[in-house]
């Protein structure tokens, strides 16, 4: 990277901290209004001490704008998770007294939306930090992606090209200007935010977890205010909103825009949205149904029960109604495979992505027909449009990626010590930025508090990488990547 480049990320990351610094003042008056002033000061220095880093990074001036190039673009957006997930944890270690590494994987595992938690006690935490770890979802979700959509054209800098940096959004352009779509997707995300919350609270959440769990939920994150998850609550109605809350955040909020600018049919019309609607629905009835007949509950509760953990695991949120590996090896198998579909791409969710599955579905059908008929023409299409060669490029390469990811996750879990259902469980929901696991450890019903420290990092990296989709990641380790 040229010296130029540097100071102009090393501005945008100080940026980031500043923000950062200044969205702590929320837990703060959190603290105050609960009256546990006491813990004010883990908060008071936290974010003195990030506000500080940030303006030493910006410096005096503004450095002169240029354009970054890729490369620059991608160093940009893993520096910057890395970055504020470096300072973010600060509050943690300051009100919680726990090690840097339960913090930072705490951290990250907010930041990236993942949900995995080395926390207990919830129930009785500090609301500061309650809500703090909740910011952290809402943040990271989309939060800092629509601001840095917003921020990088005022630095003359492709701010929707961050956006795909950090996804996999390979929708149509909705609106010409990236500051016009960063305004959309940023009052999009609050209000969707904002009628959850609402919502949650009309049907018996109070407002400090409403307003939570709103936050979780919309980012497809899967923190909650409880060791018991959404099992805490047992109304029908707080459960079947939740399961509202995580779909539509799960769904291209490019294609909210567009909704908004007049194309009436751009949600419903979408193949890939469709295709992930009736996938949860058809899964959720077919494992309610089952769980029906092999348990004492009645078929509205089943399918009410498998609805939130199938919703959950596939939009990669994460929170838990119960637990389902209780439910039998069929169950615990399923949810696995759950893992790894994912919701939307340009959504808050993780995963596969729903639109690769389907691409592949395609491929496969036209693969077949032309074994039967070699001599044939057939064009492969998906949601209106040809399948370039690109697209499949792309996907082959990120599923191969993704799968040796997890692969190598797994095996080096296993060499540190632990059982082979928590190394690859553990792995697939760390890169899958899901939270639970399966098994007796990382379930859930437990957490992951009592892995090793570098089992913890290891699953910190596989968060961070599945969350900028790998390949972002990835290209920085190639010599090429260096090479002016």
């Amino acid at each position: 990277m040229s010296f130029a480049a540097m100071r102009l990320v090393g501005f945008i990351l100080g940026v980031f901290l500043i923000t950062l610094a200044v969205s702590m003042a929320i837990p703060m008056v959190t603290l105050v209004v609960y009256e546990r002033v006491d813990e004010l000061g883990a908060f008071l220095w936290s974010s003195l001490i990030t506000l500080v880093c940030g303006l030493a990074l910006i410096g005096r001036t503004r450095p002169d704008a240029s354009q970054l190039r890729p490369r620059d673009m991608y160093f940009l957006t893993t520096a910057s998770w890395v970055v504020v997930c470096t300072f973010a944890a600060l509050p943690m270690v300051f009100i919680r007294h726990i090690s840097y590494t339960d913090a930072f994987f705490e951290t990250m595992s907010g930041i990236t939306t993942t949900g995995s938690t080395v926390l207990t006690g919830l129930d009785t935490a500090s609301p500061g930090l309650l809500i703090w770890r909740s910011m952290l979802h809402w943040l990271g979700g989309i939060g800092f992606i629509g601001m840095a959509v917003a921020i990088l054209p005022m630095l003359r800098v492709g701010g929707m090209r961050l956006f795909q940096t950090e996804s996999s959004d390979w929708s149509e352009k909705v609106t010409p200007r990236s500051h016009v779509a960063a305004k959309y997707i940023l009052a999009l995300y609050l209000g969707l935010t904002g009628a959850g919350a609402l919502a949650l609270w009309f049907v018996g959440m109070t407002p400090f977890e409403a307003i939570n769990h709103a936050m979780s939920l919309t980012s497809t994150g899967g923190f909650s205010t409880s060791d018991a998850s959404l099992g805490h609550w047992t109304q029908p109605a707080i459960h079947w909103v939740a399961v509202v809350v995580m779909i539509l955040g799960s769904l291209p909020f490019t294609l909210y825009v567009a909704t908004l600018r007049g194309n009436r049919r751009a949600l419903l019309m979408d193949h890939q949205v469709r295709g992930f609607l009736g996938f949860l629905t058809v899964t959720s009835l077919a494992v309610g149904t089952w769980l029906c007949f092999h348990s004492e509950y009645d078929w509205w509760d089943a399918v009410r029960i498998v609805a939130v953990n199938v919703t959950s695991v596939v939009t990669t949120t994460g929170i838990a109604v119960g637990d389902y590996t209780l439910w039998g090896s069929f169950a615990v198998l399923l949810f696995f495979y759950l893992t790894f579909v994912g919701g939307c791409s340009g959504s808050t969710a993780g995963g596969l992505k729903i639109f690769r599955f389907q691409v592949a579905a395609v491929l496969l059908v036209s693969n077949l027909k032309q074994l039967i008929h070699p001599r044939a023409v057939i064009q492969k299409k998906y949601n209106g449009h040809p399948i370039d060669e690109e697209i499949v490029r792309s996907l082959l390469t990120f599923s191969f990626f993704f799968t040796i990811t997890i692969a190598l996750i797994a095996l080096g879990l296993a060499l540190i010590g632990l059982d082979w259902t928590t190394a690859l469980s553990g792995a697939a929901t760390a890169v899958c930025n899901v939270g639970p696991g399966v098994g007796t450890i990382i379930g859930p019903a437990g957490n992951f508090s009592s892995l090793p420290d570098a089992a913890k990092w290891l699953l910190t990296i596989g968060m961070l990488l599945g969350r900028l989709e790998i390949l972002t990641v990835l290209v920085m380790v190639t010599p090429v990547f260096w090479r002016y």
